[in-house]
């Protein structure tokens, strides 16, 4: 399957394109089709404290994404074509601030670049309940989550086949050979993530493959297995499971997760070696949700992911580390609440901990033992009727501190984002 994805993904996705727009306009790929543009307005503010190189990384700026899909044409065997252009429009920086992801930054003056834009063009076919799009995609997935944190979406070249088939099985299986960054035009090949000198991050694949799938055990319980390989560079294998169930007045949920990490081949990026395992506690009664969680890393390196991407791990939604590094014990502790439930729709506030112990850093850096900390706070609103209905803002801001070696990539920092975001559909 893998070969034949790569195949297609390497010689296919143009021509699929190019067939789709000589193919007579049925009715399915018309009446199905539709578009939307979205308004991202993004203000970063990463203040660095104690002692470091760069005093902060601070940028405003605009973004516009267009969504054009096509509904499939009609017979055994549908064609579609998808479309996506993103461009992004600084507002505010200066070269002392540059670096937020938000903007491209020129190589020779640092400045932020004024503007850039990109298209992406994804070509798709049908059978049955099986898709198969070939060009830009952008997988969610526990062994590679295409990264929106920023104000425009990271992405990929390749295929991508997506099967629901079997009723409760969804299979995924997928080839990439080239990655383009949250805040580039460029497609390179694809890297490591390495901060901190815990992988060589020059180290480069033009091979991604991965397949999985979950599978829904009766109403409450999904079970999902993936694997994933990076050429010459490191391979995957994640276990998961999750749980919910009625308890009480509210409604209990139970998260596990579970990777296990190699080098692959040559080992470009240096030796993987990772088991990492994560499980969440959560309740939710009426308009509050607690959870709680914690995760063990353990073997001789931190877990290996794709630069850019953002890792499915039970730290998810941090916006200052990742804690993964190698040994790294981790516990946290979320509450969200739901204003709904008090008569304010649209507005959720968030606040949570989050603790790493007993990481173990390159030598370079100090070794193990370090600490890390973030605390998190959310508010997000989306505006309910009026005009600006569908309006949303959030506000969040973290303050996250390490015990690292002063020349570690990763400092103590008070951290602002702030997002305004519209989503127009065109039809």
């Amino acid at each position: 399957m893998g070969s034949s994805i790569r195949t297609l993904a390497g010689k296919g996705g143009a021509a699929c394109a190019l067939f789709v727009l000589g193919v007579p306009a049925d009715a399915g790929f018309i009446e199905d089709s539709q578009g939307s543009l979205t308004l991202r307005n993004f203000y970063f503010d990463r203040d660095y404290k104690g002692e470091s190189n760069v005093s902060a990384r601070r940028e405003w700026a605009q973004g516009f994404i267009l969504n054009l899909k096509s509904g499939f044409t009609e017979g055994p065997i549908g064609f579609g074509l998808d479309l996506q252009g993103m461009l992004g429009v600084q507002l505010d920086s200066s070269r002392d601030r540059a670096g937020t992801g938000l903007l491209p930054v020129e190589r020779g003056s640092g400045e932020a670049q004024d503007s850039y834009a990109e298209l992406g063009i994804t070509g798709k076919i049908r059978y049955s309940k099986t898709e198969l799009h070939l060009g830009t995609v952008m997988p969610r997935l526990p062994i590679l989550i295409s990264s929106p944190a920023r104000m425009l979406w990271q992405t990929f070249k390749g295929g991508h086949l997506r099967s629901t088939d079997i009723p409760g099985l969804s299979l995924q299986a997928g080839y990439l050979n080239r990655m383009n960054q949250r805040d580039s035009t460029d497609y390179q090949k694809i890297a490591i993530a390495g901060p901190n000198g815990r992988f060589d991050g020059t180290a480069e694949s033009d091979e991604f493959l991965f397949l999985g799938g979950d599978y829904a055990l009766g109403k409450n319980l999904t079970l999902s297995y993936w694997h994933a390989r990076l050429d010459e560079i490191y391979q995957q294998n994640y276990l998961g499971a999750i749980h919910q169930l009625k308890w009480g007045p509210g409604e209990f949920k139970t998260d596990f997760r579970w990777f296990l990490s190699d080098e692959e081949g040559e080992g470009k990026a240096g030796s993987v070696d990772n088991q990492y395992v994560g499980l969440n506690f959560g309740y939710k009664l009426g308009g509050h949700r607690l959870t709680v969680g914690g995760a063990l890393s353990s073997g001789d390196s931190a877990m290996p992911y794709i630069a850019g991407s953002e890792p499915h791990l039970i730290s998810e939604y941090a916006i200052s580390s990742e804690f993964l590094n190698a040994d790294e014990h981790f516990w946290h502790v979320r509450y969200e609440y739901d204003f709904a439930a008090a008569g304010l729709p649209g507005l959720i506030g968030v606040a949570r901990f989050m603790k790493g112990t007993n990481a173990e850093l390159p030598e370079r850096l100090g070794g193990g033992n370090r600490e890390e900390t973030e605390r998190y706070l959310e508010l997000s609103y989306v505006v309910q009727s009026g005009p600006l209905k569908n309006v949303a803002l959030r506000l969040r801001n973290s303050r996250y501190q390490n015990s690292f070696a002063p020349n570690a990539t990763m400092r103590d920092d008070n951290e602002t984002r702030i997002n305004v975001d519209y989503t127009w559909k065109l039809w």
